[in-house]
């Protein structure tokens, strides 16, 4: 029955306990065996119990028997907290009537909670907000309730105030959900519409799409079609998830579970898509998009023997994260390699240390970059993701890049500092607005290319830490970008060519001059590192040649044998300048990263 379902979620700031909260629910009502739990047990891959952050969401089929004696179907799905991830939580918001509002009690209202926040009002959800960490000698309890209160216009005693490590209070939010959260809407008899919000790859049955019934339902044998690539599959089998996987004869309007189909192209399968029934095919649901990366980045094997190993690693890992997207790509410096695009800096990482673990690659990763409009002269659009794909000057209108809006909220006395590197990173300030009487809201607009690399870094060391930041892509603006070209004893290293606004090429270039002269091991030659504008050089640094004493041998005798013996060596070093290579190490290609 559709109003014993109640389907919810947990959004929340990095950090602030949502997926220690989920482990409480789950002892509560006897999900999982007592052998099964352990710390964070929706968080199942070890990169998100090593980081404490939630990469994938994590769907799971709750029953709560309330105080009235009715059981209850609760579906909760954990989803990610970092502003990478914000599409995925957009979806999932679509699959719930409810959400709880976790904020910790020592921080306060973070960046991330209003941004989540808007994406719950968007969603038309019930909100509950909690506050966690009420055990803590530094909780601030009564003043983060009334932050929260003020915020959604709620009166205080409807914040529930929990501590998910203890457990204290916990139960009080079972009984929230049940009590506050709508059942969900839908025609069981209607035409088939479910909403896929996550996928995940099995070996031996392909795609399994995560779904929530809108309408009708699911059950083995029916002919579906993803609205999105118009592709037909036969259902399989359908089901609800705890940890594993339950099977059922039919998922129904209002309830989450799982359906196979037996895909083996998880591209088929999209999260935002709506599944329909071939033979009956509706109108599909609003507000589907496809992710687009939003950084790009080279990635090559240390030894080019692995090349095969890394495409091979990577089509695997796309089968379970389908905002992953590659293509491959040759770099003069590096050899034979892929040009991989990312939602985002963490996302970036995640990968490279998942295929640095899970598959023995050593990687080379370049700078990342952002992409660019390049106007052409015929009006034409040209799209740039990589520094060596920027036409010259004289071929183009114009150079647009991407902005942002960022809200950076923050106590009070760290204004000035954040203003002073948001002005350092082309920020534009919008406004300021006081959210109470110690902290702020600063809303910025900032070119994307200034803030991947380290401003989230600086903004949590001029503020100590207080600091948050959400950010969502606006548009793009026209801007004085050029290519700024490092050349390693005059030959041009294209890994690590760089697009940079033109009023920071200077101090870009030479702050990589001088840290690569730091990285590039000594050779018998005088090796010149260079950083050049087009033609123009416009930065230099110099590793010293090593130097072989041809003068031991000579014990006394004339001048002239001595001279001789010097003149031999410097023709050889030319000769060998002429024809020799510099070996650049790994270490290197990360120094434009460090380059701040």
């Amino acid at each position: 029955m559709l109003e014993r379902i109640r389907n919810f979620c947990i959004v929340a700031h990095i950090d602030h306990g949502k997926s220690t909260l989920a482990d409480r629910l789950l002892e509560l009502t006897h999900t999982l065996d007592p052998r099964q739990m352990h710390k964070q047990v929706l968080d199942s891959m070890d990169l998100e119990q090593e980081r404490g952050i939630t990469i994938k969401m994590h769907p799971i089929t709750m029953v709560y028997t309330h105080a009235d004696g009715q059981e209850y179907v609760l579906n909760l799905i954990d989803t990610p907290g970092h502003v990478d991830f914000t599409y995925e939580v957009s979806r999932s918001l679509r699959a719930c009537e409810g959400a709880l509002l976790v904020v910790d009690a020592t921080q306060g209202i973070e960046a991330q909670t209003i941004s989540n926040l808007y994406l719950a009002f968007d969603a038309g959800l019930e909100l509950i907000p909690v506050v966690n960490k009420i055990d803590l000698q530094v909780a601030r309890v009564e003043e983060v309730t009334h932050q929260i209160a003020e915020l959604l216009g709620v009166p205080e005693e409807d914040v529930l105030k929990v501590s998910a490590k203890t457990g204290l209070n916990a139960e009080d939010v079972l009984k929230a959900v049940v009590e506050r959260v709508p059942p969900p809407q839908g025609d069981r008899e209607a035409a088939l519409r479910a909403l896929i919000f996550d996928s995940v790859y099995e070996s031996y049955r392909g795609v399994i799409a995560h779904v929530r019934v809108i309408d009708g339902s699911l059950r083995a044998g029916t002919r579906l079609r993803f609205a999105a690539t118009g592709k037909d599959y036969d259902v399989v089998e359908v089901g609800i998830l705890r940890l594993d996987q339950i099977r059922r004869d039919q998922l129904s309007a209002g309830e989450v579970g799982y359906v196979v189909t037996g895909c083996r192209d998880v591209r088929d399968v999209r999260v935002g898509d709506t599944i329909l029934d071939a033979n009956r095919p509706a109108a599909a649901l609003p507000g589907y998009r496809e992710v687009k990366p939003m950084v790009y980045a080279g990635l090559y094997p240390a030894d080019t023997n692995d090349y095969e190993l890394l495409r091979d690693s990577l089509a695997k890992l796309r089968l379970n994260d389908s905002a992953l997207l590659y293509e491959p790509e040759t770099s003069i410096a590096l050899g034979f390699g892929f040009r991989v695009g990312f939602l985002g800096l963490l996302h970036m990482e995640i990968i490279q240390q998942r295929l640095e673990r899970e598959y023995d690659l050593n990687l080379v990763c370049t700078v990342p970059s952002v992409e660019y409009h390049a106007i052409m002269l015929d009006g034409a659009l040209k799209l740039v993701d990589n520094p060596v794909l920027l036409p010259a000057p004289g071929e183009t209108q114009r150079l647009e890049e991407p902005y942002i809006r960022a809200d950076i909220i923050t106590p009070e006395e760290y204004i000035g500092p954040i203003m002073q590197i948001a002005i350092e990173q082309r920020g534009v300030h919008v406004n300021t607005e006081y959210l109470d009487a110690k902290r702020v809201n600063m809303h910025y607009e900032f070119p994307l290319a200034e803030i991947i690399f380290d401003f989230y870094d600086k903004l949590k060391s001029v503020s100590r830490g207080y600091a948050s930041l959400d950010y969502e892509l606006l548009e793009y603006r026209p801007s004085e970008l050029t290519k700024l070209d490092i050349l390693v004893n005059g030959e041009v290293v294209d890994a690590l060519s760089v697009i940079v606004h033109q009023d920071k090429a200077y101090d870009w270039g030479r702050r990589v001059c001088d840290r690569l002269a730091k990285l590039i091991p000594r050779q018998l030659f005088d090796v010149a590192i260079q950083a050049a504008l087009s033609s123009r050089i416009i930065a230099r640094s110099t590793v010293k040649a090593l130097r072989k004493n041809v003068l031991a041998k000579c014990y006394g005798g004339d001048v002239t044998r001595k001279k001789k013996l010097l003149e031999k060596q410097k023709a050889g070093k030319k000769r060998m300048k002429a024809i020799g290579n510099v070996e650049i190490p790994q270490d290197a290609f990360l120094a434009i990263l460090r380059a701040e």
